[in-house]
């Protein structure tokens, strides 16, 4: 029986994710909300899947009904966007000084908050399923903290801390978690405005991170990697 993949978050990496795992032989599915995202994973041939990502109930009944449709689920990949950033203000929540509790809810408590669904309902889900791969992607921030980006990084601080627990609370019970930390902005059309110019060799490339994801779900017990940094050899590489 063909293995199964569902993927959170599908408009551009989410999409470049079942992209690769289709060309590997999987059958595919991806949660998203909106009707032309919807569409757009249709248009993939993958199974669309309309949830909310950051509820539980809503995510743990689409999960099911992935793997009702294939009568298998052996990974789940989050590759949402979860931040939820105030109307006004600086990208990143701005400087601690003059950020409000609208900035950190938005950029800090959605980050985390997403996460902990995705890690909650995924690996019940998996579980249930005799076990998979549970891999979270973020960014760089959750590596290091920089200036007038602090709420940002709390987020993505957050997120590590609860895929280190649980992989720690799942790996012994055939659940493979995994954090991929894109040390980088990503290339896509989201991005194209503000990236346009800049050396292609300093943006991260959907259909490299795409493998990468797929070196992750594809481990096996006796070599598991639990966080996995990429970096381009363009953009700045700090130890």
């Amino acid at each position: 029986m063909p293995k199964t993949i569902v993927v959170l978050g599908a408009r551009n990496l989410g999409g470049a994710i079942v992209d690769h795992f289709q060309g590997l032989g999987w059958n595919t599915a991806a949660v998203a909300q909106s009707q032309d995202t919807l569409e757009a994973i249709a248009a993939r041939g993958a199974l669309a899947v309309k949830a909310d990502a950051s509820d539980p109930d809503s995510l743990s009944i689409a999960l099911g009904s992935a793997r009702e449709q294939y009568g298998s689920l052996d990974a789940i990949v989050n590759a949402v966007t979860a931040a939820r950033p105030p109307k006004a203000g600086p990208f990143g929540g701005g400087d601690l000084a003059e950020a409000d509790l609208d900035a950190f809810r938005g950029w800090t408590v959605a980050v985390a908050e997403q996460a902990f669904v995705f890690l909650s309902a995924g690996a019940a889900a998996l579980k249930a399923a005799g076990g998979g791969a549970l891999i979270q992607v973020t960014g760089g921030s959750s590596r290091r903290a920089i200036p007038g980006k602090g709420l940002w990084a709390a987020g993505a601080f957050a997120t590590k801390a609860l895929v280190q627990a649980a992989a720690q609370e799942l790996r012994s019970q055939g659940v493979h978690v995994a954090l991929l930390a894109v040390d980088a902005t990503i290339e896509s059309p989201k991005t194209a405005a503000y990236t346009s110019g800049q050396p292609p060799d300093s943006l991260g490339d959907m259909g490299q991170i795409a493998e990468a994801v797929a070196f992750l779900v594809q481990q096996r017990p006796r070599a598991f990697t639990h966080e996995l940094v990429v970096t381009p050899a363009g953009e700045t590489w700090v130890p």
